[in-house]
């Protein structure tokens, strides 16, 4: 049986909840078995800067973070389900990887 791995990466926690579940939606439709989404590490991108650009004055810093969430989709797949996961709206700024295997 072949199964899709479907890996979704984001900055933005809504657009990938958004779109594991129109995938869940397409999998109740269809009758296909579906695990997931399965949450993967957060990574956590971090920046610390002075905020003084010359270096005098008090030691005052800036701190940025991005947080990229992921999540794992394993998705029983048949040729009508793979055509309508194929057609998911995918908002901008949504990385999404989309890989075949066997098991």
């Amino acid at each position: 049986m072949q199964k899709a791995r479907i890996k979704l990466a984001s900055v933005d926690i809504d657009k990938v909840n958004k779109t594991c579940d129109y995938i869940k939606g397409i999998s109740e439709k269809t009758g296909v078995m579906m695990r997931g989404p399965i949450p993967l590490p957060t990574k956590k991108l971090r920046i610390t800067s002075r905020k003084s650009p010359c270096g005098d004055g008090s030691a005052t810093w800036d701190r940025y973070e991005m947080r990229v969430y992921k999540r794992l989709i394993d998705l029983g797949i048949d040729e009508r389900a793979l055509r309508l996961v194929m057609r998911v709206p995918i908002p901008e700024g949504l990385n999404i990887e989309i890989e075949m295997i066997d098991s």
